[in-house]
């Protein structure tokens, strides 16, 4: 079982972007047992659950990115501080297909076997994209496009 560590910590901006992180105020490697990244899941300000990892990106601390999409969850800025329950993430990650997608996949093997490297937050980004279409033809125009774009071994967020 995993040891939960809660803190409060300011949102930061990062670089000169609309990004935010935290800075995670312990010792990783005397937590979890591991010196790079970790996978984890946290509790923010008791209302936003969240799945994603503590990471260094060439930053002398580990830190955990705040999206946007959480910032506006939270009603909160860059700036402000937020109160974290965090644990380290032992749970399989898998993001469920849709049924067309999956019989998609079986059409186009070469993008089924791209999608399967991607990483979890990768993949989930896909099925988002896919499930969040309004309409039925943004939607198959988005399931051309993913199998395009897998073939080419591009990203969702890659042109």
């Amino acid at each position: 079982m995993s040891r939960k560590v809660t803190f409060d910590a300011v949102i930061r901006q990062h670089g000169g972007m609309n990004a935010g992180y935290v800075v995670f105020p312990y010792n990783v490697q005397e937590l979890f047992g591991v010196k790079g990244q970790v996978k984890v899941k946290a509790l923010i300000d008791g209302k936003v659950t969240y799945r994603g990892s503590l990471t260094k990106m060439n930053m002398p601390e580990h830190w955990l990115g705040i999206t946007q999409t959480i910032r506006q969850q939270l009603g909160k800025e860059l700036g402000d501080t937020i109160h974290v329950e965090l644990e380290q993430d032992l749970e399989v990650r898998e993001v469920p297909l849709t049924a067309e997608v999956v019989a998609l996949f079986a059409k186009h093997p070469k993008a089924e076997a791209f999608y399967t490297k991607l990483s979890y937050t990768d993949r989930k980004e896909y099925m988002v994209w896919i499930t969040s279409a309004k309409r039925e033809e943004t939607k198959q125009n988005r399931l051309k496009s993913m199998i395009e774009k897998l073939e080419a071994g591009k990203k969702v967020t890659e042109k």
